[in-house]
C-alpha cells in the first residue's frame, strides 16, 4: 500500500493519528495521510460553517406572513384583492424557501407569477410596493425594444 515505508511501518492518518488497520480507507498526499472518519469529519466542519454563513446571510430578512403582506399592500393598492392574496402568499414562500435549511423535511417548490392586466391596472405599481415592503431593489425595463416590430397596439 502507498504510504508504507520500506521497514513495513504501518502508515497512519496524519489527523487523528490512528494506524491504518482501524479505518477503511487512507487518502495518502505529499508526506501526509487522512483517513476517511477525518475526511468525513472535515467535511461536516465544512458544511456547517457554510450553513452557518447563510444563515447569517439571511438573519436580517423580516420575514412577514402574507397577511401582513396583503394589510401593507391594502395601504397602497385599492383593490386587486385576488392579486394581493396571490402575491403575499408567493412572497412568504419565496423568502421562506430560500431561508430554510437543508435539513428540513419540507421542500417548497419554487414558483414563478405572471402578472397579466390592461395597462393602468396596478401590475407594475403592485410590483413596486412589494419592492419596498421587503427593501429590495426594483428595476424597470422596455422589452418592446428588443423586437423588431416593437409595440404593436391599439
Amino acid at each position: 500500500m502507498a504510504g508504507k515505508s520500506d521497514d513495513k511501518k504501518k502508515a497512519v492518518c496524519s489527523f487523528c493519528g490512528r494506524p491504518e488497520d482501524k479505518f477503511r480507507k487512507l487518502f495518502v498526499g505529499h508526506n501526509a495521510f487522512i483517513c476517511n472518519e477525518c475526511v468525513g469529519i472535515c467535511s461536516e466542519i465544512i458544511e456547517e460553517e457554510a450553513h452557518d454563513k447563510a444563515s447569517a446571510d439571511f438573519a436580517e430578512i423580516n420575514l412577514l406572513k402574507p397577511k401582513e403582506i396583503k394589510k401593507f399592500l391594502d395601504e397602497y393598492v385599492i383593490g386587486q384583492d385576488e392579486a394581493k392574496k396571490v402575491l403575499s402568499v408567493a412572497v412568504y414562500n419565496h423568502y421562506k424557501r430560500i431561508t430554510a435549511t437543508s435539513k428540513s423535511d419540507v421542500e417548497i417548490q419554487k414558483s414563478n407569477i405572471l402578472m397579466l392586466g390592461p395597462t393602468g391596472s396596478g401590475k407594475t405599481y403592485l410590483a413596486q410596493t412589494l419592492a419596498k415592503i421587503l427593501n429590495v431593489p426594483f428595476a424597470i425595463a422596455d422589452a418592446t425594444t428588443l423586437t423588431e416590430a416593437g409595440y404593436v397596439g391599439e
